[in-house]
């Protein structure tokens, strides 16, 4: 798992192919995230104590499985737009490569993050031709490792710190408030169903 997170960062890259339809890269840094609320899925990254963090990840892991089971998982609503499937396998990897990063920064003084290229990952892991049922376990299974491990945290490692190649410094608190957007997020990609800001 660590080979597909130290590809090189997609920005700059042509778009990725898959079955014939174009994905543009995201190039967009999502940091701002830690300032004020998303609004797109309207969730505030301040809202929300540490302590209920495992609990968050492990209902959105949940929902994630109702999303998967759907008749049309595979299936994009657009051409450029990734299907259920495909964003639920960018989730697991996120939820798994979120993990890994964690354990670096709870064993390492402020480590540097090995790159990982999300779109080149998808095109190369082929997505949308994962099973889904197999994607939804690995999702869960992922979701409760670093559900756990962040439930481990004690309160003198939260300041702990940690660094993007791109200069993007974080403690293991602004990490794990940075880290939850991206599922949540991408539930309201495939749900369209927003949270309510705090």
């Amino acid at each position: 798992m660590l080979q597909s997170w130290t590809r090189a960062n997609s920005r700059g890259l042509s778009p990725g192919i898959i079955g014939g339809m174009t994905i543009v890269p995201d190039s967009k840094d999502w940091t701002w995230v830690l300032g004020r609320p998303c609004p797109e899925c309207g969730f505030d990254t301040s809202s929300f104590g540490l302590a209920e963090l495992p609990a968050m990840i492990r209902a959105n892991a949940a929902a994630w499985q109702a999303v998967l089971r759907a008749a049309s998982v595979a299936g994009r609503p657009a051409p450029g737009t990734w299907s259920p499937l495909e964003y639920g396998c960018h989730v697991r990897d996120v939820l798994r490569l979120y993990d890994y990063r964690l354990t670096l920064m709870l064993t390492e003084d402020d480590p540097l993050y090995p790159n990982w290229d999300q779109d080149e990952t998808a095109v190369a892991d082929r997505y949308g031709e994962q099973d889904p049922a197999t994607v939804a376990a690995g999702l869960a299974e992922a979701a409760e490792a670093i559900a756990s491990r962040f439930a481990a945290v004690t309160s003198d490692q939260w300041p702990r710190k940690g660094r993007r190649s791109d200069g993007a410094q974080f403690t293991i608190e602004t990490f794990a408030r940075y880290f939850i957007h991206d599922p949540v997020h991408h539930l309201y990609d495939v749900t369209g169903q927003r949270r309510s800001p705090s």
